[in-house]
């Protein structure tokens, strides 16, 4: 029996030209690999004291607000334990109700530490820059859900004896979102600006070189360090004036989620490791 032969036009009609059989991705398909790329590669640690140094502003901005609204600390950790040691015995006279508020602010801030640490530990203590965006931009969020809590309560806030879930949520929001910074900050191998703290900073920017374990002083550091109480200072001011303004201390915490959003997006576009490293740190 004879067979038929191939038909040629058949057969490039079904399979097609070889060229047109060959899988390209589509445009589509090139944005999403690339964009996923970008967010896995770590971040250059170039200049990232700049962030923090930001963070430092939005620490005085937190602090002002909270000792506004609340009477206590958000950030400031060795105050709030001065109050709750003041206050557990009754020796605090300008406030029944500041102890518990303290208690409360350290018990969030130790939470957030241990949380935020996991968070990093799970993803492998990177500087990818998705992981550090993710970071601060819940952070920026538990500030602006702690604004909303305010601004929905403003009238049951305006005694700052007053203890309830209206100011003891918000409060707990704000502490523990200032950990993420501090923790975000050793993940950068930033242990001098912990963007939250001052007294290490004022040791080593006015302390003399110790010989043995080598002087940990240097123009740029000390810069640095300086600039962290600027920052500080600066936030604090801002913060004043927000509290003196028609808005309030709510105007404050609003800043701040929009300084943590900054952030966010520059981590977004920070310039990835590998890339050239010279530069201040």
């Amino acid at each position: 029996m004879r067979h038929p032969p191939n038909n040629p036009t058949e057969s490039t009609t079904l399979l097609g030209p070889p060229s047109s059989r060959t899988l390209n991705p589509s445009p589509k398909l090139n944005i999403l690999i690339h964009t996923l790329s970008h967010l896995q590669n770590p971040i250059n640690p170039s200049h990232t004291s700049l962030l923090l140094l930001l963070s430092y502003t939005l620490t005085g901005l937190l602090d002002s607000a909270a000792i506004s609204l609340w009477g206590s600390f958000a950030s400031m950790q060795t105050g709030n334990t001065v109050y709750l040691g003041l206050g557990s015995i009754g020796a605090d006279p300008s406030s029944e109700t500041r102890w518990v508020k303290a208690a409360t602010s350290i018990g969030s801030f130790c939470l957030g530490c241990f949380c935020f640490s996991v968070f990093y530990r799970v993803v492998g203590l990177s500087r990818r820059r998705w992981v550090l965006a993710v970071a601060f931009a819940l952070q920026g969020g538990l500030v602006a859900l702690a604004a909303g809590v305010v601004m929905g309560h403003s009238g049951s806030t305006s005694s700052k004896n007053e203890i309830g879930w209206y100011t003891l949520l918000p409060l707990s929001l704000v502490a523990f979102q200032s950990s993420g910074q501090a923790v975000s900050s050793r993940v950068l191998e930033r242990k001098s600006l912990t963007s939250v703290v001052l007294t290490s900073v004022y040791c080593d920017l006015l302390s003399l070189p110790i010989p043995a374990g080598g002087s940990g002083k240097g123009g740029i550091e000390d810069l640095k360090r300086l600039g962290a109480i600027v920052c500080l200072l600066l936030g604090v001011v801002l913060g004043g004036l927000w509290a003196k303004s028609e808005i309030g201390p709510v105007g404050a915490l609003w800043t701040v989620v929009a300084g943590k959003g900054v952030i966010v997006l520059a981590w977004l576009f920070w310039r990835g490791d590998g890339e050239e490293e010279n530069g201040l740190v």
